[in-house]
């Protein structure tokens, strides 16, 4: 976790205002290639609108996978790549990305045989979905195992008939016909593996001088024009403007890049994304229901649902429908209505209400401008569109999804450093993701682990960081005392903790902490005086007084209220 100070937000940018390489965009994908560009010892700065993963990234399904029903638009190579990915996330980062089995439960034997391939040789996705059965879905894990094959990373699919699959799983609709399972890979805290990409990044390109680092970001800092062969950059917390040169701006702002292009004074019309929703249950019914997998199902209409365990909750997501980014979206009445309607299709005898919702999240998908094909057809992949602003060279990033973020920063760097006239040092294939290195996986491993940090620390409070953080554990069980002080609402986590999380990873406001850095908001309970207690528990860090401390209790609110339907100390979402 190597520290990018809060109060050094600006400072660097701010103290040299010029880079070989500057990156707008702070989701995966920015910070990816942000990576990628300071591995190569490439003078590389990054700016993000709001807070780092707080776009479209924060609105993932939490899963790494290959993408199998992208098959049936024939993206054979982006399947190709995602599994690769897949796979070497499962090596690269096996703190946050584990092998997750996955079941189909399937409710018709050759249902979609003859619309899939029309869809896909004739109608390019303007048909209207349909139900997939068991051929068609047999069929695309054979491919999928294919491409499994040289990862060795997760077992081949199984197929079983209804009696298997009622006997592994009892819940579930008697009316099942068959169940496909197969293994993807769960990525249990996505924002976490973001900012350790955005700390592997600094790492490589810090020096001993804020001023000399060849890696530089700041989050709420935005690009607002461009003048004299320069971007204009705006301080979002103090409104200041400052001029910042760079032979290439690489926009990377996923559902925003025609926005930010229209800053730049060159407007585009690259983007056409999508909205996708979730819900999250504190339902232990139906967690037992799904024994530990993802349940991944398909809608009689060919739309998808997923119910996941995750943290001691289930996710429930997730919808698909046209959108663009310049307004706040929340999962609506009609999306929760629809998720209802199909778990109770799923578990039938699970009773399922808006007072077991503790959390919801929604985003726009980075999606290419895709006219009069249907949401669930535009194709996931991404594309690289080059131009100019004067002599400065740009690039756009097209598309893009969590699971490809280092083959696609990889492409992108790669793009760039041939318009910078450099040579690549090194690969990200094979090298892990911050706490992923060294991160012991098995249970002799871990226990030698523990013992070797738990000198001052109880092995529980060890674990629990070695859990949260990977081997940057150490990091922050340094910043503990031998008794750390848990919250009084969530001793899961503790004050200390907190305050090193505010010191050290560009903590700007509370519900950076609450919604990124920890997974306070996603588990759900919070209630005002939660929200009180972890203000002032960061406020020395950050400089909060008490008229801050109370206005950012404010802000978190109204942000849970708004975005996520969430009402402090009351569960459940509003009917």
């Amino acid at each position: 976790m190597t520290a990018f100070h809060s109060s050094d937000r600006l400072t660097a940018l701010r103290a040299r205002p010029h880079a070989d390489v500057l990156i707008v965009g702070g989701g995966i994908n920015g910070l990816a290639t942000f990576r990628e560009l300071a591995l190569q010892g490439i003078d590389v700065a990054l700016v993000e609108q709001n807070d780092y993963v707080s776009g479209a990234s924060a609105a993932s399904s939490h899963m790494v996978h290959g993408g199998i029903r992208y098959l049936e638009n024939g993206e054979f190579r982006l399947v190709r790549e995602a599994v690769q990915e897949r796979n070497r996330l499962i090596k690269n980062a096996p703190h946050y990305v584990k092998p997750l089995l996955t079941t189909i439960p399937i409710f018709s034997t050759f249902s979609g045989i003859i619309t899939a391939p029309f869809r896909l040789l004739v109608t390019h996705g303007r048909g209207k979905p349909r139900e997939r059965g068991a051929v068609l879905i047999k069929i695309g894990l054979m491919i999928y195992d294919t491409f499994s094959r040289d990862g060795g990373q997760v077992p081949r699919h199984k197929f079983h008939g209804r009696t298997r699959s009622i006997r592994a799983l009892p819940r579930l609709n008697g009316s099942v016909k068959y169940t496909a399972s197969y293994y993807d890979a769960s990525m249990h805290d996505p924002e976490r593996l973001a900012l350790d990409v955005l700390a592997d990044g600094l790492t490589a390109g810090s020096d001993a001088s804020a001023e000399n680092a060849t890696a530089r970001a700041a989050n709420y800092t935005s690009l607002v024009g461009f003048t004299d062969a320069k971007a204009i950059l705006r301080d979002a917390v103090t409104g200041e403007e400052f001029p910042f040169a760079a032979h290439t701006i690489v926009n990377a702002s996923g559902p925003w890049t025609d926005v930010t292009n229209a800053a730049l004074g060159r407007p585009t019309q690259y983007m056409g994304g999508t909205k996708g929703s979730h819900i999250v249950l504190d339902h232990p019914e139906l967690l037992a229901a799904t024994a530990g997998r993802e349940i991944f199902f398909e809608h009689s209409d060919g739309r998808i649902v997923l119910i996941y365990p995750l943290k001691d909750r289930v996710l429930v997501g997730t919808t698909d429908i046209d959108a663009t980014p310049d307004a706040r979206h929340i999962c609506t009445d009609d999306e929760i209505d629809y998720f209802f309607e199909l778990v109770a299709h799923v578990f039938p005898t699970i009773t399922i209400d808006r007072s077991h919702i503790v959390y919801t999240f929604s985003g726009v998908r980075p999606l290419p401008r895709h006219d009069d094909t249907l949401p669930g057809f535009v194709s996931r992949d991404y594309r690289i569109e080059h131009g100019w602003l004067g002599s400065v060279r740009t690039l756009n990033l097209v598309g893009g999804k969590w699971t490809t973020f280092r083959a696609l920063a990889e492409h992108l760097a790669d793009e760039t450093l041939t318009l910078l006239g450099a040579d690549r040092r090194s690969h990200t294939r094979a090298t892990p993701i911050g706490g992923g290195a060294g991160f012991p996986t098995g249970r002799a491993a871990r226990k030698l682990w523990v013992a070797k940090h738990g000198a001052q620390h109880d092995p529980r409070t060890i674990e629990t960081m070695l859990d949260r953080y990977g081997t940057r554990a150490t990091e922050v069980l340094a910043a503990l005392p031998t008794s750390p002080t848990p919250l009084a609402a969530h001793p899961e986590y503790f004050r200390e903790e907190l305050a090193f999380l505010a010191r050290s990873e560009h903590v700007v406001h509370l519900d950076d902490l609450l919604l990124r850095r920890t997974s306070l908001a996603f588990r759900g309970g919070l209630t005002a005086e939660t929200l009180t207690e972890i203000s002032a528990a960061v406020s020395d860090e950050l400089d909060w007084d008490a008229q801050t401390q109370l206005e950012e209790v404010e802000r978190a609110t109204a942000t849970l209220r708004d975005a996520h339907r969430v009402t402090l100390g009351k569960p459940g979402v509003g009917g």
